[in-house]
């Protein structure tokens, strides 16, 4: 593998971020803050604990995981969206540049601007309520592979739509109904019996679940669950890919 191409489709994407800095850093970190202004200040007062965990500290995973769904798949579905909408894609097909490493290039560009924003929120997050980190390395584990596995559905995405609107329709439509309905601002135990069955049909439970573990050491579902479930939808994602350069699927505008 040729690590020249990756490296300068990665500082290209890198760059971007420094051209959008209000909008890809400065932004979330306001929403992060309202989002504690409403649910720690607003309901957290009714709320006392949630599972042995103060109701402002039992958030923060679910709006790290919140932001990084939302951003992973919005930067990188972007990110490969416009060399197709511009046509500067034919440069890059013809170039002596294998897929795996277009792919390595956009997807690792999205994955780090991602988890240096979750990291970001988490810093942001203290100022609000104490937080401990009982399993640091689990942490670290969730956060790179969740980053990664929807930087890649973000990734295909961008080769799918082929307009504006579709690049917005799953992040709003799909990933951010999913996220706040996977247990980021309430524990599913709190539901119903038949809403919590319900709720487990839901792929982000296990992803906020096992992040939120990594925390405080108390989740929804097993760590074990958690860690098959983002497996099972990475090697969904990796063979997706792999089947859009074998076939040539919208790669051209």
């Amino acid at each position: 593998m040729n690590l020249y191409p990756v490296r300068a489709i990665y500082m290209a994407e890198i760059a971007r971020v420094r051209r959008t800095l209000l909008q890809s850093i400065v932004s979330p970190i306001i929403s992060t803050s309202l989002y504690f202004v409403v649910f720690g200040a607003a309901i957290g007062s009714r709320i006392d604990q949630v599972g042995g965990v103060s109701y402002g500290a039992f958030i923060v995973p679910g709006l790290i995981m919140l932001m990084l769904l939302t951003q992973s798949v919005s930067n990188a579905s972007f990110g490969i969206f416009f060399p197709r909408f511009s046509g500067s894609i034919y440069e890059l097909l013809s170039a002596p540049i294998s897929y795996l490493e277009i792919v390595i290039g956009y997807v690792g560009a999205a994955a780090t601007r991602s988890i240096v924003l979750g990291l970001i929120i988490l810093a942001t997050a203290n100022f609000f309520v104490p937080l401990h980190i009982a399993h640091p390395l689990w942490m670290v584990l969730f956060l790179v592979l969740t980053a990664v596995t929807f930087s890649m559905l973000g990734f295909i995405i961008g080769i799918w739509a082929d307009g504006f609107e579709k690049l917005q329709l799953v992040p709003l439509l799909v990933i951010t109904p999913l996220t706040f309905l996977g247990g980021s601002f309430y524990s599913i135990d709190m539901l119903p019996p038949f809403w919590q069955g319900v709720t487990l049909f839901n792929p982000v439970v296990y992803l906020v679940s096992g992040f939120r573990w990594s925390f405080y050491g108390v989740s929804d579902v097993s760590i074990g669950a958690s860690v098959a479930v983002i497996a099972l939808f990475l090697a969904l994602c990796l063979a997706t890919v792999a089947w859009i350069f074998r076939t040539g699927y919208r790669l051209k505008p």
